[in-house]
């Protein structure tokens, strides 16, 4: 028999020999030797052939894990103490421990602030050249478009697009308070890989809290979701360029809030979940005008982003090899709150993560600034009880006035926050015959525009 790259069997002539035995075999004997519960997709795996399984065994399950899986090629997750979950091999995945180790490699190499400020400076360097940010500047920008402003109970809503680059629109809506004097802080909402996008009730809800309590928010769509589709197809978000056009994005996006009159510009943080927790750590790490972060759900030295639009650049081997807990500690020492829950790649955090970035923190001795809430019992999502968090964490060091938006509990209370039918938060009404007349189309111009 012979085998194809997963490992089926084939016709092959009887004399030879290299120890084949059936996955499903293979699992059984695991779970035997090393006393745990192997889960795995039997339909799609059980008929496979594993060469040479035995000799592949070591003293531990995830090395055995490693060794057995590595050539099929899959890979493992640690579920609890005794429970593993076979999976497809994701180049964007490692497994804690790995995680664990590069975080003590990195911490290894820069044990003074001189040598870490060293580092933070290579990195940002790289990431920009990786990502083709040299060419953009830092340029007013006003937005080409605002419409339908509504007005609600203490704040405003008007849709707004912003040219990003020639001819690319950024859709987006702009939250605004009312009846507050001086100038404002400011936070940008980038959205995640979320369903309906920017325009579900989590996001809404907390553009619309964060306006309520006196902080101009602004949200806006990610490439190929929302109004974007009406210049780009839906399958353009998954293609490496587009790491470079989402950063691009979030930093035009800055630029025109940094802009804002009403803006306090020692005041402006960022806020997302998921792929908006991507985007928050490297908008911070790349630009000191944010003042504050609050990545939520997505910061882990052992997953990088599952999206091209995260990872498709190659800025995480900037150098010799970076992750996302080292990139959200180039906020250092800005204000920063990291969310992590315990059905996620963030249910480590607390024990891995965390104490890294309060080492990095430490050379600043601003230990008390790099804060987590970690939700064991909590989803991956952006729901009520982060939203909690991130409120009195902006609250507490952009420095408002809570005591009106708290209920008798002590919590915020979102009852004032209006949730819009998504057309409403629409800037061109879903109708690219509404788009400026240089529009582009099509993610050929899209490149054509980036060069």
């Amino acid at each position: 028999m012979l085998f194809n790259g997963y490992g089926l069997a084939q016709e092959r002539p009887v004399w030879e020999n290299d120890f084949r035995e059936r996955f499903s075999k293979v699992v059984d004997d695991i779970e035997k030797r090393h006393h745990i519960t192997i889960q795995y997709d039997s339909a799609k795996l059980a008929q496979l052939w594993v060469a040479f399984a035995q000799w592949q065994y070591r003293t531990t399950p995830a090395q055995t894990l490693t060794n057995v899986l590595a050539p099929l090629p899959l890979t493992y997750r640690q579920l609890d103490d005794s429970t593993y979950r076979i999976t497809s091999y994701e180049y964007f995945r490692k497994h804690p421990e790995e995680g664990a180790q590069e975080l003590a490699r990195l911490m290894a190499s820069y044990r003074t602030l001189s040598q870490w400020k060293s580092r933070s400076g290579d990195l940002s360097s790289c990431i920009r050249e990786t990502l083709g940010l040299q060419r953009i500047h830092r340029t007013p920008v006003t937005a080409a478009v605002k419409n339908s402003k509504r007005q609600y109970d203490g704040y405003t809503v008007e849709n707004i697009a912003i040219e990003t680059l020639p001819g690319f629109y950024l859709a987006g809506s702009l939250y605004v308070p009312t009846g507050h004097s001086g100038k404002l802080p400011a936070m940008l909402c980038p959205n995640g890989h979320f369903v309906s996008g920017r325009y579900r009730p989590d996001h809404q809800l907390r553009c619309a809290m964060l306006a309520r309590m006196g902080v101009i928010a602004v949200s806006y769509d990610l490439v190929g979701y929302g109004e974007s589709i009406l210049q780009l197809e839906e399958s353009d978000h998954r293609r490496s360029l587009t790491a470079t056009i989402q950063t691009i994005n979030n930093l035009r996006m800055l630029d025109f809030i940094y802009g804002l009159a009403a803006v306090d510009t020692s005041r402006i943080g960022i806020t997302g979940a998921s792929g908006g927790g991507s985007q928050s750590i490297l908008v911070t790490a790349l630009d000191d005008r944010i003042k504050l972060s609050v990545p939520v759900v997505m910061v882990s030295s052992y997953f990088s982003g599952g999206c091209p639009c995260e990872t498709g650049a190659g800025h995480h081997f900037c150098g010799g090899g970076t992750n996302n807990v080292e990139i959200a500690a180039m906020a250092a020492p800005r204000p920063q709150l990291l969310i992590s829950d315990g059905n996620d790649w963030t249910a480590d955090f607390p024990a891995i993560d965390l104490p890294y970035l309060k080492q990095v923190y430490s050379l600043y001795n601003q230990e008390d600034l790099i804060q987590n809430v970690h939700l064991p019992n909590d989803k991956h999502d952006y729901g009520p009880a982060k939203r909690q968090a991130m409120y009195a964490f902006v609250a507490e060091h952009f420095s408002l006035e809570t005591p009106p938006f708290k209920d008798p509990s002590g919590h915020f209370s979102e009852e004032g926050c209006v949730v819009e039918e998504e057309a409403k938060l629409y800037t061109f009404e879903m109708d690219s015959q509404k788009l400026p007349a240089n529009a582009l189309h099509g993610f050929a111009q899209l490149q054509e525009a980036l060069r």
